[in-house]
């Protein structure tokens, strides 16, 4: 199977007052069906929210959300009765199980929150709903480990065979994202300008791979979000 790249530019898009979003998966308004999810994974949204704005109270059940703060601050809170703030370099995971309700705002009276919304899909329906929030590791070239299923060492425990992987390439290295027989990777560059088999890929931009590809060079410091699933 060739190489899919998701084009950042053809992203669904949601535009309100107080929020800007793309989509690279179906969701909201944006409705595609060659992109309803790949794997485990069901949204990759890119948000920009304004300043003392966001998500009112609303209710997830079976799904794992992850969200990860570019740039701002993020206020959580949730039915489980935690209230926290997030900020640039922290990852928060919350196991909706069967049922939850949260909301998500920008508490910051000047400053806009850039950050990135995920949503996996359980192997398994109801459970215990759960949050969990990390500082992100040290990332280097190579990349770090943040969520996993069961048993798989990771900081985070996710409801899926899935892992969730952080790198930051510098200019002038290469990525090798291996895929092995059986299993589903989709990569988000977060960061940079990369290549990959002589296609330029920017910043919004995902790939989505059933088998390994030519290494990304990058030709900027960058950063990216590897997913590796079971089908």
């Amino acid at each position: 199977m060739p190489i899919l790249i998701h084009d950042n530019m053809s992203r669904g898009r949601t535009r309100t007052g107080w929020l800007d979003a793309f989509h690279s998966f179906s969701f909201g308004g944006f409705r595609d069906p060659a992109r309803m999810g790949f794997g485990r994974l069901r949204v990759v949204n890119e948000d920009r929210i304004v300043p003392g704005a966001g998500f009112p109270p609303h209710d997830h059940a079976d799904i794992d959300i992850l969200t990860l703060v570019l740039s701002g601050r993020v206020r959580h809170a949730d039915s489980l009765g935690n209230s926290f703030e997030i900020g640039p370099g922290e990852l928060q995971l919350m196991r909706a199980g069967r049922g939850v309700t949260h909301s998500e705002s920008n508490p910051s009276p000047d400053d806009p929150v850039h950050l990135l919304q995920i949503w996996l899909i359980p192997d398994r329906t109801g459970g215990t709903p759960s949050y969990r929030r990390i500082a992100l590791p040290a990332a280097g070239t190579e990349p770090v480990l943040l969520a996993a299923g069961r048993d798989g060492g990771a900081p985070l425990e996710l409801g899926s065979d899935s892992r969730v992987l952080y790198a930051r390439p510098t200019a002038g290295t290469g990525t090798q994202i291996a895929v092995e027989p059986g299993r589903k990777v989709f990569v988000q560059l977060v960061e940079g300008l990369a290549a990959i088999d002589g296609e330029r890929l920017v910043a919004g931009d995902g790939l989505q791979l059933e088998d390994t590809p030519p290494p990304l060079t990058w030709r900027t410091d960058g950063a990216l979000l590897i997913f590796d699933m079971a089908p």
